[in-house]
């Protein structure tokens, strides 16, 4: 027997069919032939550690991001943590944060040795707040790691301007912000380095990697030699048709390095970069079209003479005109079978943060405010338009149901 009108508009929660038959699974990437027959060359040339491909992915990301150097490695994780090293931040150092990152961004600066001083965000850009920066530096600080969040870059004519007056580095976080621009200048520019991410939900996906671009060539050298073990630069070569050299140990390094097998996904993910960025725009916009009216705030517009790298589309809830919580809202999204996410419980509000750092619920109010509030809708240029569609009726079903 057919169902009225009403029982097909009643989500899952309340006793409704999941909207969709197939789980639409949050941040699965756009892979297409390209990468797949590069990733079988690769395999089929016997050379699938750090090779040729790293080197061709380095120099075209280079090349796009217009930096004077690149080095690709195993991570954005490990980028940050050698670009704190290389910069010269140590123990005992003070390193900027912003509470409202994932953990990688202050994890690196504890891996650096230093104390992560966690700062304030603005909560409608979610980025770091220049003013709450200014009010948290100290005779201390080092470094300051502010991040473009979900793909919107910071503020950073005034972080910058803090940065000078106080002598400080600056570390951008461009982890969600590869195609992002500030004021006509690309993010990974700006300041002394920058630390982008290829893990598998971001804009260019390697599985796992990261890079740095750096305008400081000594930097970069360093980079390649702790990234490898601390072995000479040229040690890489070991295996390559110019046959067996020697390398020396010069530092005590990692292993951090990318492996041909992940630039091999990494060149033509890279070679999409921009019509990808052009189809989720028009996800972001057919969004922001079908989410109007609800109880929920769509996320801020780019700054004037910025782009956004439309990497993650955060949706705020109003909970006062909700009778649930954020996570009573993602539970009844993922029973209608869409992917959500949460980007991000603020650091603070973690336990090793606060039990390790002294700090606690209430030292980061707009921070705790977005909390409480966001939730990630999935944003990939591997959506159809009815997954986009059907993205868009679960959220509709679901906050219709719990308005007040």
């Amino acid at each position: 027997m057919a169902r009225s009108e009403s029982e097909a508009d009643l989500p899952v929660v309340a006793g409704g069919r999941p909207l969709r038959d197939s789980f639409l699974v949050y941040g699965a990437p756009a892979i297409e032939e390209p990468e797949i027959q590069e990733v079988l060359a690769t395999l089929r040339s016997g050379w699938i550690g750090t090779g040729p491909r790293v080197g061709r992915f380095q120099e075209a990301f280079r090349s796009y991001i217009g930096a004077p150097r690149a080095v690709a490695v195993s991570s954005c994780t490990a980028a940050l943590h050698l670009s704190l090293l290389v910069s010269g931040v140590r123990p005992g150092d003070e390193v900027l944060v912003p509470t409202l990152t994932f953990a990688a961004t202050a994890n690196a600066v504890v891996h650096a040795g230093a104390r992560p001083v966690l700062v304030d965000v603005d909560r409608r850009t979610q980025c770091m707040d220049p003013s709450a920066a200014a009010s948290a530096v100290t005779p201390r600080t080092r470094a300051m790691v502010p991040v473009h969040f979900a793909g919107r870059p910071c503020d950073m004519d005034a972080l910058l301007g803090l940065a000078r007056r106080h002598g400080l580095v600056v570390i951008e976080d461009a982890a969600h912000a590869i195609e992002a621009m500030h004021d006509g200048r690309r993010v990974g520019t700006l300041g002394d380095a920058a630390c982008f991410s290829f893990y598998v939900t971001k804009n260019v996906v390697t599985g796992e990697g990261g890079m740095v671009t750096t305008s400081h060539p000594d930097w970069a050298d360093r980079i390649q030699v702790l990234a490898l073990h601390g072995l000479s630069a040229d040690a890489w070569m070991r295996y390559s048709d110019a046959g067996f050299r020697h390398y020396q140990v010069q530092q005590a390094g990692f292993k951090y390095n990318m492996t041909d097998l992940q630039a091999a996904l990494g060149i033509h993910q890279l070679a999409r970069v921009e019509s990808n960025l052009r189809r989720r725009e028009a996800i972001w916009a057919r969004y922001d079209e079908g989410l109007a009216g609800l109880p929920a705030w769509t996320p801020a517009p780019p700054p004037e003479g910025g782009r956004h790298a439309r990497h993650l589309y955060n949706l705020h809830l109003d909970l006062e005109r909700l009778r649930a919580t954020r996570d009573q809202v993602l539970d009844a999204l993922i029973q209608e079978r869409i992917g959500t996410g949460v980007h991000y419980v603020a650091l603070h509000l973690h336990p090793y943060y606060a039990e390790t750092f002294g700090y606690g619920r209430g030292q980061f109010p707009e921070a705790e405010w977005v909390s409480e509030r966001t939730l990630t809708l999935p944003l990939s240029a591997r959506l159809s338009d009815r997954d986009v569609e059907d993205v868009l009726g679960a959220t509709r079903r679901v906050l219709a149901h719990f308005r007040r």
